[in-house]
């Protein structure tokens, strides 16, 4: 039976209160990041305050998803890592009481925050998303002369098209200005040009006042007679000043909520898969119609093989007159004739294939945005799981109080996700990747990093052991390790120096032959090298005898004999015979050319190390052996 302890309650004390704290802190941080998005949207509109309160309040609401696996990490880890570094966590441990035991607590925490973040995402947060996208689409309505962009043509303004080459921020004016004005139908329509202007709403905010200058108004003049000629008059003006009255309502009015019907982001788990099976059907529909339709433009049928398509398509081609004798027979200007219809015809056919194509792409990528919204519900919640088992683990192996390193890693961690997670949504939605992989990349490739951080810390790995690091690029680089005998201040035994001094003598022979016979300055064969295995089994005896009489040496209260025993060079055993002791590492290593070449050239500095190495043991020695003589 489950029984609530006191060191569950305790655990869940602590990391419920930097959970709180550390979730408004997330939720901040995306609200100024989100709102630095739209802040061009917002700045000098006139909003009133509550249409400000409102669109906090849903972007609060649609972030909060958001925010909780942020927090989450964040907490986890400085909650593990205060208890580490107070050593409770080593008591914790030292009671028999593991690390996963210590979590249980929080993790039926984490489990129902996931679950607050699935419902959450169900029933609040699509009502929120509709609502900031129908404040979002009102904002960028209201003032509509300082949404006016340069080089292309703003339709925001009822029956009016306006066309800017370049605009004044300091002074708003508008330069280069085209304006399209239609009240009716085709026949009451003006083009006015203008070299410069302005565009200012009126007091009652009902009308926009656009004032021109030095410019010319070109304007057809409606049709008195119903039965006249198909011609319109027109008429031609050339102004140096003029205002004109535009209708425009300027005050704040909703857009209507039916015109983002389409947005998957604004409709939960069940009003998505009620939507797909309309997009699908729909799609297939206009699929199969395209489909229909472009089998006019081919012989081809999937009902027929290929080479009766082809026996069908010669049969055809014969019972027609012989085109060429009919294209002999025509002049030169009938020719370039039949050859213009025949380029029309078929940039036509592939005007028309082109556009159905991306017609196409445009219904198929709605049916994928709308399955990437639905999976990423539960992977979003998921990751509330995944970020605490990064957290946890990660503040036990670190142990450091504070906000410092936390939040590094945890911003770090969270870098990582958003990458994957934003990069695999965009590959997905444009159909470059699988939906199910571009949505859930994130949580693949963090989940193996949380199991491996929980798998470290519940063992106690040292994952952060910076001098297991230092050596393993000592190694790798090759630099040497000097050696470091001190005086010892209570000496049990003394040294035997005649044994020594014998058996280093008996080292230096075999140092002697051991040159004769290795040619170590010489290139070895690289396939002898990476593709044979075997060590140097003579240098390793030569180390292993002169350690211990250097261990024995070590006793000795001469300071001018431990002088000399710390001359001696720690000897690299294997590193001038192979790059690594695992036979298929280096065979890999070989046939990898640009790493084999870097290991090889290392391997010869190995090499002429030992060499120098092995002179200087034997004169090293020689010096011990006239001490030992004299002790």
């Amino acid at each position: 039976m489950f029984r609530i302890k006191k060191l569950d309650i305790f655990i869940a004390k602590q990391f419920g209160l930097l959970f709180v704290a550390t979730f408004f802190i997330c939720q901040f941080v995306l609200m100024m990041q989100f709102l630095w998005r739209y802040i061009d949207d917002l700045i000098g509109k006139g909003l009133t305050m509550d249409v400000l309160a409102q669109f906090f309040w849903y972007m609060a609401l649609m972030l909060m998803p958001q925010a909780l696996p942020l927090a989450i990490l964040l907490s986890s880890l400085i909650t593990y890592g205060n208890l580490g570094e107070s050593s409770e966590l080593t008591a914790i441990k030292a009671a028999g009481i593991s690390l996963m035991q210590s979590m249980r607590s929080l993790i039926v925490i984490v489990l129902l925050v996931a679950g607050v973040s699935v419902y959450f995402q169900e029933e609040i947060g699509p009502n929120a998303n509709k609502h900031l996208t129908q404040l979002l689409v009102s904002m960028k309505q209201k003032s509509p002369e300082l949404e006016i962009p340069e080089g292309v043509f703003y339709d925001g303004i009822p029956s009016t098209s306006l066309y800017v080459q370049k605009k004044d921020l300091l002074t708003g004016k508008l330069y280069g200005m085209m304006i399209f004005r239609q009240t009716g139908s085709y026949e009451d329509q003006a083009i006015i040009l203008a070299d410069s202007g302005m565009l200012q709403s009126t007091a009652e905010k009902k009308h926009l006042l656009l004032t021109l200058w030095s410019g010319e108004w070109f304007e057809n003049m409606k049709q008195q007679d119903m039965g006249g000629t198909a011609e319109v008059p027109y008429r031609r003006e050339t102004f140096a000043y003029k205002q004109v009255l535009l209708d425009f309502d300027g005050d704040f009015n909703l857009t209507d909520a039916s015109l983002l019907s389409g947005n998957a982001k604004a409709k939960s788990s069940k009003q998505i898969l009620h939507d797909l099976d309309s997009i699908r059907h729909s799609n297939d529909s206009i699929g199969r119609q395209f489909y229909a339709e472009g089998k006019r433009y081919s012989f081809s049928d999937p009902q027929i093989s290929r080479e009766d398509s082809i026996r069908l398509a010669i049969e055809v081609q014969k019972e027609l007159p012989d085109l060429d004798s009919l294209y002999a027979k025509l002049d030169a200007e009938g020719q370039r004739e039949v050859m213009k219809a025949a380029a029309r015809q078929a940039q036509l056919c592939a005007n028309e294939v082109m556009m159905k194509g991306d017609y196409a792409n445009t219904l198929y990528r709605q049916e994928r945005t709308h399955l990437l919204e639905i999976i990423g519900k539960f992977t979003l919640s998921l990751s509330c799981i995944i970020f605490f088992f990064i957290g946890a683990p990660l503040g036990a192996i670190i142990r450091k109080v504070g906000l410092g390193v936390p939040v590094i890693i945890s911003v770090l961690v969270f870098i990582v996700y958003y990458i994957f997670d934003n990069s695999g949504y965009r590959m997905a939605r444009d159909d470059n990747w699988t939906v199910w992989f571009g949505r859930s990349i994130a949580t693949m490739v963090l989940t193996p990093l949380a199991v491996f951080f929980t798998y470290k810390a519940n063992n106690d790995s040292a994952v952060f052991n910076i001098d297991a690091y230092r050596m393993l690029v000592r190694r790798m680089l090759g630099l040497r390790q000097k050696r470091n005998i001190a005086g010892k201040e209570v000496i049990i035994t003394d040294p035997d120096y005649k044994t020594d001094a014998s058996l280093l003598a008996t080292i230096n022979q075999d140092i002697s032959r051991y040159t004769e016979e290795h040619h170590l300055l010489r290139w070895p064969s690289p396939v002898k090298v990476f593709f044979r295995p075997g060590d140097d089994r003579q240098i390793i005896e030569i180390s292993e005898r002169l350690e211990t009489v250097i261990e024995d040496l070590s006793n000795t209260r001469d300071k001018q004999m431990l002088h000399l025993l710390n001359q001696y060079p720690v000897l690299a055993t294997h590193a001038h015979t192979r790059p690594f002791r695992q036979r298929w590492l280096n065979a890999l290593t070989g046939i990898i050319l640009p790493l084999g070449l870097f290991f090889y050239i290392r391997m010869l500095r190995f090499r002429l190390r030992l060499y120098k190495d092995l002179k200087t043991i034997e004169k090293t020695s020689e010096s011990v052996i006239e001490s030992c003589s004299q002790s």
